[in-house]
């Protein structure tokens, strides 16, 4: 009967430490993933409803796919939803998170609610102030150099009106221009447009500012401010420039409503992203050219940090494939797409 008692006791005493050993292997805030199961990564893109956004986000999606499990969230447009996001993946006690912000000054918030919950953190697209991104050695950034997509623009509209001096519709070797800016105040939207209209003139080529407004992004308020533009510039424009596809889609719309792109009378529409409608504008030519904001890599390469990042490693260009830059940056470059290199962009 002893011996009886003793086999009892040892297997429900063994059953107790295998219990306690399989609990020991869930996930806790801050830990990494084990090697045994799937990390778990949060998402948080500023808004669904942008057209380069979506096509981030899905090779984020793509890229994690049977890697990881991911949760990816609408922001709305709104900094205190996406904080309100990113304390539900802290309370998910999610192994890494990606965050797009909604405004970059609002990341060192992120950051330091990040580190407290000890979870590496990727920011993509909306570069944080150099000082947040040095608070902590597991913050990340994925983007592009928005100078490099300003200067590419200029040198579009540059080469178009050394190519076509008709263009000069008024023969006093001025182009005179109208700039649909982003949204205020986000780097991308300040350098385009300051880098655009150095690079006509670093072409030698002279420059008139006729009118510039916000288009937030948009398409639809794009195309408002084009019209206004119209409204109080008319024939006196020579070119449109666009901080993003969507806003040039929008002026398109407008310009086609005011007779443009048939009859002979044209306008030069720049925009950047070479998203799918941009491209197929280009197509049908009444876009002059874009360009290539690499919506694929950019999203690749963020997923691979984060993916990394949640397994506990140290990212590196062996194990995500793309070259880190001072530590803690990811530059994807971006590429001229004109009528003549279209394929490229598809």
């Amino acid at each position: 009967m002893k011996k009886v008692l003793t086999l009892v006791l040892f297997a429900s005493l063994t059953v107790g430490a295998l219990a306690g050993c399989g609990s020991s292997s869930q996930s806790t805030g801050g830990s990494s993933a084990s090697k045994d199961t799937k990390p778990s990564i949060g998402c948080a893109i500023y808004k669904f409803d942008d057209t380069f956004m979506t096509g981030v986000r899905n090779a984020v999606a793509d890229s994690l796919k049977d890697k990881a499990t991911v949760d990816i969230v609408d922001s709305q447009n709104s900094q205190s939803t996406q904080n309100d996001k990113v304390d539900l993946f802290i309370t998910k006690k999610v192994n890494s998170m990606i965050i797009n912000p909604v405004d970059r000054t609002a990341a060192g918030v992120i950051i330091d609610k990040a580190m407290n919950a000890k979870i590496p953190v990727v920011f993509m697209n909306r570069e944080p102030l150099p000082e947040d991104m040095k608070k902590w050695d597991k913050v990340y950034y994925v983007g592009a150099k928005a100078e490099q997509s300003g200067t590419m623009q200029g040198q579009i509209i540059a080469k178009y009106f050394k190519d076509h001096p008709e263009a000069d519709k008024n023969k006093d070797g001025v182009i005179q221009y109208v700039m649909l800016k982003g949204e205020p105040g986000h780097q991308d939207a300040e350098l385009r447009t300051k880098y655009s209209i150095e690079a006509v003139q670093s072409a030698g080529l002279k420059v008139q500012k006729l009118a510039e407004d916000t288009g937030m992004w948009d398409r639809v308020k794009g195309q408002e401010k084009m019209a206004a533009f119209l409204a109080s510039n008319g024939d006196k424009i020579e070119a449109v420039f666009a901080n993003n596809d969507d806003m040039a889609l929008g002026a398109i719309e407008a310009l086609k409503a005011a007779g443009y792109f048939k009859d002979n009378k044209y306008m030069p529409v720049v925009g950047v992203d070479a998203t799918a409608p941009g491209v197929q504008a280009i197509q049908d030519g009444t876009m002059l050219g874009t360009v290539l904001n690499d919506a694929k890599n950019q999203g690749a390469a963020s997923a691979k940090l984060a993916e990394v990042l949640a397994k506990g490693e140290t990212p590196s260009k062996d194990n995500i494939g793309f070259e880190i830059k001072d530590g803690k940056y990811v530059w994807i470059d971006y590429k001229t797409i004109t009528k003549d290199n279209i394929k490229d962009a598809k």
